[in-house]
C-alpha cells in the first residue's frame, strides 16, 4: 500500500482501514451487486481468475487498479482462488445504503481459507477437508485437526518428526498451522496451505482456556486429553484460528476426540504412498484401494470409508464387531434395502455444520427434510438385526425426529430456490401472516378491478378507473368533466390536464399494505427461515450423532456389497501372530487387469517369518507383496478380504520399501531415498510388523548392494518381523539355509522361443533365472541390442567358467586334486562368499553357481 496517498475518498479510506486488518488475504469488498478488489489484490485476482483489471479514481496521482466479481456468482470465483491456495476475507455491507450518511457500514464477516471451508460449492464432497495445527515439545509433537464442514475435532501426540510427518500424510490437511520460528523439514517448507502463526499463540494455559470456553467446561479431564500438553496447545491455536476466520464460536464443535498411535496399525508416509490407499503414485484417485471399495451411497460415507482405510485398527473387538455387521448384512441380503434408503439421506453431516453456522441454504434444509423422512424406515430395517455387531450402537442413534420432520415438511416448498434472498422458500399454509402478505402482493390486481367496478356503480361515473404509478401510488382517476360529481369522501391527490386523481381511505389502507407486502413477505419469510435453523440447532448434538451413525452404516453396507460383488471372504482374526492366506488376490489389479488374475497363497508363522522372493521382472513379485499388505490392511478395517480363506494375526505396523524415485527438493538421490526408507524399517519393525522389501541395494554397485540387502535381511530375521523380501540377488536365497524362519519362494515364468511367458504363480524354492533379456525384449529394446546382449552374456558366462577353473587349478595342492567348491567358499576372504560355506554345486542352479564363482574370483 506504499503507493496509496493519505488523501482519498471516504469509501477508499474505509476500504484501506479494513485491508490493513487483513494484509495477507484477498479482500472481497462488497459494493452493491459486486465484490470489488483494489490495488495489489485486484492485480492478483485478475491474474488468477482471468477477469478484467480496470481503474478507479486516483491515489497519489496514480490510477487505482480495480477488479470485481458479481455477488450472485461469487462462489465459483472463491472456489478457484481457494484451489490456488489463496484465502479471501468477505467484507459485507451491514447498513442500508438508502439511509446511510457517507459510506455504508461494512465489516468482514468471514475469512475463506482452504482448510476452513463449509460451502458445498467449494468442497470435494467425498474427501475430508482439514486444517491441522502442530506443536513440538522436545521430541514429542502435538497434532490437532478440525474439519469445519462436519465439526470433527481430534488430537494426537507422537514421538519424533518422522511420526509427525507420517500422520500429516494420513491427514493430508488443506492448511497446516505451525509456530513462526520453527525450523521446518524440507518436505514442509514449500507445502501448499502452510500458515505460520506467532510463537506467543502457542501457549498451553491460553489454549486450555480457549478449549474450556469452546466446550463450556471447567477442565478437559472429561475428554481424556488433559495430559496431552503438546496436543492441547496445538488444539487451542486451531480453535482460535477457526473462530477468527468464521467470526463465530463454532457451535457445532462440541467435543474433542483423542487418538493414540497404539490404537491403529501404523503406516508411515512412504508405505502409505506405495500402497496407494486413496491416492495413487501420480497423485490422482484412480486405481486405488478406495476407488475399488467406495460404492457408498452418501458423500459422508465415502469420507468415513477413506478414514477407515487410512487408519486400520488394532482393537480386535472393534474390528470383529464391524465384520460381524457385514456378515449379518450379507446373511439376510439386508444391505441393498439399506443402501436404497441411504441414497435419500444426502450429506447430513455437512448440512448440519452449515445449519450450526447459520449458513445453510434452502436446498440444504430440503435435503435434511428428506433425510429425516427416511429415518423411520431405516430404523425399522435395522430393528430386526441381532445384537453383537457394530450395528448395535448405530441403531441407538439412527432414530426418527418426528417433530422436526413434520416442521420441515410443512415449512418448505417441494423444490426450494438456491438462496433465501428472493423468497419463495416457505410453503403456503405454514404461516398465516406470511400468507396474508403474499396474498396482498399477488392479488393486488384482482382487488383493484373489484374496487373499480364497485366505485363506478356507487358513483355512477362510467369514466372512473383505478390506477397506480411509482410516484403517487394508487389512485382513482375521473375525467375532468365528471370530477365535479365525485363523492365527498374522495380526497384530491393530483390534478392533470384532462383528469383528476383521488384517494379514499380504503384505497389508502390497501396502498400501505400492498406497497410493503412484498418486502414484508420477504422479511417474514427470512424470520421464519431463521426460526427453522433455531429449531434444528436445538437438536444439533443428537442430529450429529445420527449423521455419524448413518455414515458408518453406509460404509458397512458398502463393505457388504463389495464382498458380494468381488467375492471377498471374512478373515479370521486370531490373537496369535501370523498370516495364512489361501487364494489371495490384489483387489485393485484384479479389477483393472484385462487378463484373469492368478490367485496365490501366503503362509507365515513363527517358523516362517521371512520369504525371500525371486523371479523375473514383471513376474508379479510386487503385486504379490502388495496384495499381502492390502489384505492385512482390509482385515484390520473390518472389511472382508479378496481371498478364498484368510487368517490374519495382529499387526502393529505395515512397512513397504517398494519402487524408486528421487527427492530432488530434499537433495536426495534415488539410492538415498531407498536407504532412508530402509533405515526407518530396520529401526522400527517389531515381531508384529509386516514388512515389504523390494530390490534393496539395486541403486549401488553389485557388492555394496548385495551386502546391504544381506545385512538388512539378517537384521529383520533378528527382529522377527513378518517380511516379504523380493530380490534379484540370487545369492540371497542362501539365507534360507543360514537363518531361522527364512524360506524361498519364486514367481514362475517360462521361455517360449525367444520370449517369456509370465505364469504369476508363487511356488516354493528359488527362481532358476532372471529372464532379463526376455523382459528387455518385451519392453521394446531393439532386436540388434538384444542379439548383441545375448552374445555378450554367453561370452561372460564362458569367461566366468574359465576364470573359475584356472583359479581352482592354481590353488590346488600339488599332490592332490582341486578342492571342492564348498572348500573354496570356506577359504575365500570375502564375507559374502564366506556366508555360502557348506553349499555344493548340487544345491544350486548352474546359473547361480556361475554368478557365485565370478563374485568369489573378484573377491580374491
Amino acid at each position: 500500500m506504499s503507493q496509496v496517498s493519505a488523501q482519498h475518498t471516504p469509501m477508499m479510506a474505509q476500504y484501506l482501514k479494513i485491508k490493513r486488518e487483513h494484509p495477507e488475504v484477498l479482500l472481497f469488498y462488497r459494493m452493491g451487486d459486486f465484490y470489488e478488489l483494489f490495488f495489489e489484490d485486484a492485480k492478483r485476482a485478475a491474474a488468477l481468475l482471468d477477469i478484467t483489471l480496470t481503474q478507479r479514481g486516483q491515489s497519489a496521482g496514480q490510477p487505482i487498479p480495480m477488479a470485481g466479481v458479481p455477488y450472485h456468482s461469487a462462489e465459483g470465483y472463491l472456489a478457484r482462488l481457494v484451489q490456488a491456495g489463496e484465502s479471501v476475507a468477505i467484507c459485507e455491507q451491514m447498513g442500508d445504503p438508502a439511509t446511510s450518511k457517507g459510506p455504508v457500514e461494512r465489516k468482514v464477516v468471514r475469512i475463506v481459507t482452504p482448510g476452513t471451508l463449509y460451502d458445498e460449492a467449494l468442497l470435494d464432497a467425498r474427501r475430508d477437508n482439514l486444517v491441522v495445527a502442530a506443536h513440538p515439545v522436545g521430541e514429542r509433537w502435538g497434532l490437532a485437526w478440525l474439519e469445519l464442514s462436519s465439526g470433527r475435532f481430534s488430537v494426537l501426540e507422537v514421538e519424533g518428526e518422522a511420526e509427525m510427518l507420517a500422520e500429516l500424510t494420513r491427514l493430508d490437511p488443506a492448511e497446516l498451522l505451525l509456530p513462526e520460528s520453527l525450523a521446518l523439514p524440507p518436505v514442509l517448507e514449500e507445502r501448499r496451505g502452510l500458515r505460520r502463526q506467532s510463537d506467543w499463540l502457542f501457549d498451553l494455559e491460553s489454549a486450555i482456556r480457549t478449549l474450556c470456553d469452546q466446550f463450556a467446561v471447567q477442565d478437559l479431564r472429561g475428554f481424556g486429553c488433559a495430559h496431552l500438553e503438546a496436543a492441547l496447545t496445538a488444539a487451542g491455536v486451531l480453535i482460535d484460528y477457526a473462530r477468527d476466520t468464521q467470526r463465530s464460536r463454532l457451535p457445532h464443535v462440541t467435543a474433542i476426540g483423542v487418538e493414540s498411535r497404539d490404537d491403529a496399525v501404523v503406516i508411515d508416509a512412504a508405505s502409505r504412498r506405495n500402497l496407494e490407499i486413496d491416492i495413487n503414485l501420480a497423485g490422482g484417485t484412480d486405481n486405488t484401494l478406495a476407488s475399488v471399495l467406495d460404492t457408498t451411497a452418501t458423500a459422508m460415507g465415502s469420507r468415513l470409508l477413506k478414514r477407515w482405510l487410512n487408519r486400520p485398527l488394532r482393537d480386535r473387538a472393534q474390528v470383529g464387531g464391524r465384520q460381524a455387521a457385514v456378515a449379518a448384512l450379507l446373511d439376510r441380503d439386508g444391505f441393498e434395502p439399506l443402501r436404497d434408503s441411504l441414497k435419500a439421506i444426502g450429506d447430513v453431516e455437512r448440512i448440519l455444520a452449515r445449519v450450526a453456522l447459520y449458513s445453510a441454504r434452502p436446498r440444504d434444509l430440503a435435503r435434511l427434510r428428506d433425510a429425516l423422512a427416511a429415518l423411520p424406515d431405516l430404523q425399522g430395517e435395522l430393528a430386526d438385526y441381532a445384537d453383537g455387531t457394530a450395528l448395535d450402537e448405530l441403531k441407538r442413534h439412527i432414530r426418527p425426529y418426528p417433530t422436526l420432520a413434520d416442521t420441515l415438511a410443512r415449512a418448505l416448498v417441494e423444490n426450494p430456490p438456491v438462496v433465501i434472498r428472493d423468497g419463495g422458500v416457505i410453503a403456503e399454509g405454514f404461516d398465516a401472516e406470511l400468507d396474508e402478505h403474499r396474498g396482498l402482493a399477488e392479488h393486488a390486481g384482482d382487488y383493484l378491478v373489484q374496487l373499480e367496478t364497485r366505485e363506478r356503480e356507487r358513483t355512477g361515473l362510467p369514466g372512473l378507473k383505478v390506477g397506480y404509478n411509482r410516484v403517487h401510488g394508487y389512485y382513482i382517476e375521473i375525467p375532468r368533466a365528471q370530477a365535479r360529481d365525485a363523492p365527498v369522501d374522495y380526497i384530491r391527490r393530483q390534478t392533470l390536464k384532462n383528469a383528476e386523481r383521488f384517494i379514499i381511505p380504503e384505497l389508502k389502507e390497501f396502498e400501505d399494505k400492498a406497497l410493503s407486502a412484498k418486502s414484508r413477505a420477504l422479511a417474514r419469510e427470512k424470520l421464519l427461515y431463521e426460526s427453522l435453523l433455531d429449531e434444528l440447532n436445538a437438536e444439533l448434538g443428537a442430529l450429529q450423532a445420527s449423521a455419524r451413525a448413518l455414515a458408518a452404516l453406509d460404509v458397512l453396507a458398502a463393505f457388504a456389497e463389495r464382498s458380494r460383488a468381488l467375492d471377498f471372504v471374512r478373515p479370521t482374526l486370531p490373537e496369535a501372530p501370523g498370516l495364512a492366506i489361501r487364494g489371495g488376490r490384489h483387489p485393485v489389479v484384479e479389477r483393472v487387469s484385462d487378463a484373469p488374475f492368478v490367485p496365490n497363497d501366503l503362509h507365515m508363522d513363527d517358523e516362517r517369518r521371512m520369504l525371500v522372493i525371486t523371479g523375473p521382472n514383471m513376474g508379479g513379485k510386487s503385486t504379490y507383496m502388495r496384495q499381502a499388505a492390502l489384505i492385512t490392511l482390509l482385515a484390520h478395517t473390518g472389511s472382508f478380504v479378496p481371498a478364498d480363506e484368510a487368517t490374519i494375526g495382529p499387526v502393529d505396523r505395515i512397512f513397504t520399501r517398494i519402487g524408486s524415485s528421487d527427492d530432488l527438493a530434499g537433495g536426495r538421490s534415488t539410492f538415498m531415498v531407498e536407504m532412508t526408507e530402509t533405515a526407518n524399517i530396520l529401526h522400527n519393525a517389531t515381531d508384529h510388523s509386516l514388512v515389504l522389501m523390494d530390490e534393496i541395494g539395486r541403486g549401488t554397485s553389485t557388492f555394496d548392494g548385495l551386502s546391504l540387502a544381506w545385512a538388512s535381511a539378517e537384521h529383520l530375521t533378528r527382529s522377527r518381523a513378518f517380511t516379504l523380501f523380493a530380490t534379484h540377488y540370487f545369492e540371497m536365497t542362501a539365507l534360507a539355509d543360514q537363518a531361522p524362519g527364512v524360506a524361498n519362494v519364486h514367481l514362475t515364468a517360462a521361455e517360449h522361443r525367444d520370449g517369456i511367458v509370465f505364469m504369476h504363480r508363487v511356488e516354493d524354492g528359488p527362481a532358476s533365472q532372471s529372464y532379463g533379456l526376455q523382459v528387455a525384449q518385451l519392453a521394446g529394446v531393439p532386436q540388434g541390442v538384444i542379439s548383441r546382449a545375448r552374445e555378450k552374456l554367453t561370452h561372460l558366462e564362458q569367461q566366468e567358467i574359465d576364470q573359475g577353473q584356472r583359479s581352482a587349478a592354481s590353488r590346488a595342492p600339488e599332490d592332490g586334486p582341486a578342492p571342492q567348491q564348498a572348500d573354496l567358499f570356506a577359504s575365500a576372504p570375502h564375507p559374502l562368499v564366506e556366508s555360502l560355506a557348506g553349499l555344493s554345486l548340487d544345491d544350486v542352479t548352474p546359473r547361480q553357481a556361475l554368478e557365485w564363482l565370478y563374485r568369489w574370483q573378484e573377491s580374491l
